[in-house]
């Protein structure tokens, strides 16, 4: 069973990589429809429509216009996460995402970082580089 290093990944807005990328959450979920009826003993249910969000969190860069510019409030982007990387072989998840929240934020002894949300609209797909 092969096993992944976190520094290993990479983001990518389209073709463009995101630069200073600290970390990345992606979470899929499905909606679930009851359907239960009487006499059924337990509660049964049936897959319904999926949905997928996720978030990004970096060291500022406002020279990364086609990366962190790029996912700005509002915009629809399609967002390409790389767990593994981006070479050949790599498995990948894509899908279009609608930018919701960018939190930019920075202490005396730190660096200025910025956390963007986004909310997928259609399905996120799992592919192959």
């Amino acid at each position: 069973m092969a096993t992944h290093k976190g520094s290993e990944g990479t983001v990518k807005v389209g073709t463009n990589a995101v630069a200073e990328v600290k970390s990345y959450s992606l979470e899929e979920s499905a909606d679930t429809l009851e359907d239960t009826t009487m006499g059924d003993s337990a509660r049964t249910y049936k897959s319904s429509l999926t949905t997928f969000s996720g978030s990004l969190d970096v060291f500022w860069d406002e020279t990364d216009t086609n990366g962190q510019g790029a996912l700005s409030i509002g915009s629809e982007v399609t967002l390409n996460v790389y767990p593994e990387g981006d070479t050949s072989g790599d498995i990948y998840y894509a899908g279009t995402a609608i930018v919701t929240g960018v939190t930019r934020s920075g202490s005396f002894d730190g660096l200025v970082e910025a956390s963007v949300s986004v909310q997928g609209t259609g399905a996120l797909t799992q592919s192959t580089v």
